[in-house]
C-alpha cells in the first residue's frame, strides 16, 4: 500500500497516469478481443442468422456486466476515496460488501432469466431465423451470471486500490481462456453460439478463481471474509451512489441495443448482423479510451479524498490530451481497414457492405469519445451521484434511444445507422458542461 500510496500523491502525473492506466487499457483491449472471439469465430460457420442471434443476445450479457459494475466500479470509487482519507477499516469492510452483493445478485439473475427466458428473447427482438440460436446462447450465459458479476466486480475493485496489474492479469486469463475455447467448441465440436456461450462463462470462472486466489494469499489490503461484510456506516449507500449511475449506463447501453436492433429488423435480419459485427469492431475504438479514463478514476478519487484539487486537474487535463490522441489514432486505424475487419468477421457479401457503411457512422465521434468517458469517471471518482446519473441517462437513454426512432422516421436506416454518432456528440457538450461545473466547484471550496 505504500508504493501506491507515493504514486497518488507524490508520482509525476504522467508517471501516475500511466502506471494507472496502461494496465486498465490492457485490460480494455483483452475485453476487445474478448468480445470480438465469439463473433469471429461464429462468423467462420458462414451463418449470419447465428451471428445476428449473438449481436441480439449481447445486451442480456451486458445486463449481467452492468450489474457486477454496480458493485465494482461504485466500490471502487468509494474505496479509493476512503484510502484518501486513510480509512482502510472501511475500505475493507466495502470490499467485503461488493464481494457477496455481486455473487448474490448474480444468483438472483440467474433464476429469473432461466425462468423468464422466452418472455426475454422475445423483448430483444430474436425473429423465426434467429430464436433458437439466442436461446441456446442466453441459456448457457444465464447459468454463468454470479460469475459473470464477480469477475466484472473485482476487476474494478483491485484498481480501486491501486493493484492494476493485479486487475489486468485476471483479466487477461479470462480472455484467453475463453478465446482458446472458442475454436475447439463453436468449430471443432460444432457447438456453434452454444459453444461460445460455455467458452465464455468457463473464462469468467477462471478469472474469477485467480481473484480469490489473489485475496485468499493476502496480497491485497483489502477484505472478502465474511466477518467483514457491512452495510453500515453507509457502507451500502457509498457504494451504490456511484454504482448504480454507472451500472445504469450499461443497462441503458443494453437497452439502446434493444431497441436498435428491433429498429433494424425491420428491414430484415442483414441489417442486424452486420450492425453487430460494426459495433464489435468499434469497441477497438471506445473500450481503449474507457480504459483510459477508467484507468485514472482512483486517482482521481483519491486526490479528491485528499483535498489535493491542483493535482486532480492535473490529471484530468493530462488524460483528456491523451484520450484525443488516442481516439485520433484509433479511428483512423478503423476508417482505414474498414473492409478488412469486416471480412475477418464474416463473408457474405450484404452484411459487408451493411458493415463497411455502418463502421463509418460509428467513427465520426471517435476522435473526440474518449472526453465523455473522462467527463463521467472524474465525476463518478469525486462521489458525485446526481451529475454521474445525468450524464448516464442522457447518451443511451434520454439522447441516443429518441434519436434511433427520430433519425429513423426522418432517413429510415440511413438515419438509424448514424444515431449514436449524433447522440455522442450532443452528450460530450453536455459532459463537459457538468465537469467543468464541478470541477469550478472545488477551485470555490478550495479557495476558502
Amino acid at each position: 500500500m505504500k508504493d501506491n500510496r507515493v504514486l497518488f500523491e507524490e508520482a509525476p502525473v504522467p508517471k501516475a497516469v500511466a502506471t494507472m492506466a496502461v494496465p486498465t487499457i490492457i485490460s480494455m483491449l483483452v475485453v476487445v478481443i474478448y468480445n470480438m472471439a465469439d463473433t469471429f469465430f461464429i462468423g467462420q460457420t458462414n451463418d449470419a442468422m447465428q451471428v445476428a442471434a449473438v449481436s441480439l443476445a449481447t445486451p442480456v450479457f451486458m445486463v449481467f456486466m452492468a450489474l457486477g459494475n454496480l458493485f465494482g466500479i461504485g466500490g471502487s470509487s468509494a474505496i479509493s476515496r476512503a484510502l484518501g482519507e486513510k480509512h482502510l477499516e472501511r475500505a475493507r469492510h466495502i470490499s467485503a460488501f461488493c464481494c457477496y452483493g455481486s455473487l448474490g445478485i448474480g444468483v438472483i439473475m440467474m433464476v429469473l432469466s432461466l425462468i423468464g427466458m422466452n418472455g426475454i428473447l422475445n423483448v430483444i427482438g430474436a425473429s423465426e431465423n434467429t430464436f433458437r440460436y439466442a436461446r441456446e446462447y442466453l441459456t448457457y450465459i444465464s447459468f454463468g451470471a454470479p460469475f459473470i458479476m464477480f469477475s466484472t466486480a473485482f476487476g474494478n475493485i483491485l484498481r480501486g486500490e491501486g493493484a492494476a496489474k493485479e486487475s489486468m492479469i485476471g483479466n487477461m486469463i479470462g480472455t484467453v481462456v475463453n478465446i482458446v475455447l472458442d475454436p475447439i467448441m463453436i468449430l471443432f465440436f460444432g457447438w456453434g453460439v452454444m459453444g461460445a456461450a460455455v467458452a465464455t462463462v468457463i473464462g469468467n470462472i477462471a478469472a474469477s478463481l485467480f481473484y480469490l486466489t489473489h485475496f485468499l494469499n493476502k496480497k491485497s489490503s483489502l477484505s472478502i471474509h465474511l466477518r467483514d461484510f457491512s452495510v453500515k456506516d453507509r457502507i451500502a449507500a457509498s457504494v451504490m451512489a456511484i454504482g448504480i449511475p454507472a451500472s445504469l449506463n450499461n443497462i441503458l447501453m443494453s437497452c439502446a441495443n434493444i431497441v436498435l436492433n428491433n429498429v433494424l429488423a425491420r428491414y430484415g435480419d442483414t441489417p442486424v448482423a452486420a450492425m453487430g459485427v460494426a459495433m464489435k469492431a468499434n469497441m477497438l475504438v471506445v473500450l481503449l479510451q474507457i480504459g483510459l479514463c477508467t484507468g485514472i478514476q482512483p486517482l482521481i478519487g483519491y486526490n479528491y479524498g485528499a483535498q489535493n484539487v491542483k493535482r486532480l486537474k492535473k490529471v484530468f487535463r493530462f488524460t483528456g490530451f491523451c484520450a484525443v490522441a488516442m481516439g485520433t489514432a484509433l479511428t483512423v486505424l478503423m476508417v482505414v481497414a474498414r473492409e478488412a475487419v469486416i471480412r475477418a468477421f464474416i463473408n457474405d457479401a450484404q452484411v459487408i457492405d451493411y458493415g463497411i457503411q455502418m463502421v463509418i457512422a460509428l467513427q465520426l465521434s471517435g476522435p473526440v469519445i474518449g472526453i465523455l468517458f473522462l467527463c463521467i469517471n472524474t465525476i463518478q471518482g469525486m462521489g458525485k451521484a446526481l451529475p454521474s446519473l445525468v450524464l448516464t441517462v442522457c447518451r443511451q437513454g434520454l439522447i441516443f434511444i429518441p434519436m434511433v426512432f427520430l433519425l429513423n422516421a426522418l432517413f429510415q436506416l440511413e438515419g438509424v445507422i448514424y444515431a449514436q454518432a449524433t447522440a455522442d456528440f450532443l452528450s460530450i457538450v453536455l459532459a463537459l458542461v457538468i465537469c467543468m461545473f464541478q470541477i469550478k466547484a472545488l477551485d470555490r471550496v478550495s479557495e476558502k
